[in-house]
């Protein structure tokens, strides 16, 4: 049983077992939850929570909502983990290489270089007591699409285990999936760029996140840009075609996907080497296209195309 909506500019699903057909208000309500979520975290409503953060707390500490406070801190945490390789204050970037509108363009490096003044957590004081987020500089602005769609999942995920449904299958398009029960689902996993097939997963308890640059990107001079830009060079990332994460939580699959895309195989296996419970897939660039498996998770049997 299947229940769906368009949130977060994509196609949001719940899939319940057969054997709970009570539980389809529960995931229809999950969805009205998810909606509220968007209102939250989105940067293209301007009465947003976070839209108001990016508005404000240069001049000054914003209170936010718990929620909030919970995705951002996640954020600053799994950024210092990944090297700088994921960070939410990479939304100037985006916006000088015209991918916030989607409107790709080579922008001049002096562009560049001043977008990247305000980029990086150390810019960003996160006050737990309080609960406020503050800007160090004006110009620096957050965005959640590395993280969001995941984090929402994981809200859901508890939503529903409140009301009595614990063996459900949540999505966020293709990129972000979360199975929740002991006994496995079974998903195909697909690259971000061309739609392929990578491989089977039986997943229990466990999450995936998938990132690549196979939806937005342009070229120019006969080169391809896509829109995951690498926060410590100011420039889209290279070097990798897909790169696919399973973790306990859909929040951290998605941000380690895209971290993972921009660090390559090298930060995967400096990740994975201190949390046994993460396990990446990830195809890199290099003409043979063969998907490299780094890691492992214990509610996971992976089966490669």
């Amino acid at each position: 049983m299947r229940v769906h909506r368009r949130i977060m500019a994509c196609r949001v699903e719940i899939v319940l077992s057969g054997e709970r057909p009570a539980g389809l208000p529960d995931a229809a309500a999950a969805l009205d939850e998810g909606d509220r979520l968007e209102e939250v975290m989105t940067i293209f409503r301007e009465a947003s929570e976070l839209s108001r953060v990016n508005r404000d707390a240069h001049q000054a500490p914003v209170q936010v909502s718990g929620e909030l406070f919970a995705v951002l801190s996640a954020a600053a945490e799994l950024s210092e983990a990944t090297e700088g390789a994921f960070d939410i204050t990479s939304a100037p970037l985006s916006r000088c290489w015209g991918f916030l509108r989607r409107e790709g363009r080579l922008p001049p490096q002096e562009d560049i270089d001043r977008a990247r003044d305000c980029v990086g957590m150390h810019l960003v004081d996160l006050e737990a007591g309080a609960r406020t987020v503050h800007f160090r500089r004006p110009g620096v602005a957050l965005n959640l699409g590395a993280i969001g769609k995941g984090f929402a999942l994981d809200r859901l995920a508890v939503f529903l285990e409140a009301r009595g449904t614990r063996h459900a299958l949540l999505s966020a398009g293709f990129s972000s999936i979360l199975a929740r029960g002991r006994d496995p689902w079974k998903v195909d996993l697909r690259t971000a760029t061309t739609g392929d097939r990578l491989a089977r997963l039986r997943m229990a308890d466990a999450a995936v996140g998938t990132s690549g640059a196979g939806e937005q990107f342009f070229e120019a001079g006969g080169v391809r840009y896509g829109h995951v830009i690498d926060p410590r060079t100011g420039w889209p990332s290279s070097g990798t075609l897909s790169a696919s994460v399973i973790a306990s939580n859909a929040a951290s699959a998605d941000a380690l996907s895209t971290a993972f895309f921009i660090g390559g195989i090298d930060l995967a296996r400096r990740y994975c080497a201190q949390h046994d419970d993460v396990l990446a897939i990830i195809t890199p660039d290099d003409g043979a296209r063969r998907p490299v498996t780094v890691g492992s998770h214990p509610g996971v049997r992976v089966d490669l195309a």
